[in-house]
């Protein structure tokens, strides 16, 4: 579920912002 989420905010989150969405999960 995190990860759909995660992939899906990629697309409006910047690279930064996806690593620490993914060193939260």
């Amino acid at each position: 579920y995190n990860h759909s989420r995660i992939r899906l905010k990629l697309n409006g989150l910047s690279p930064v912002e996806y690593r620490t969405q993914a060193a939260q999960a």
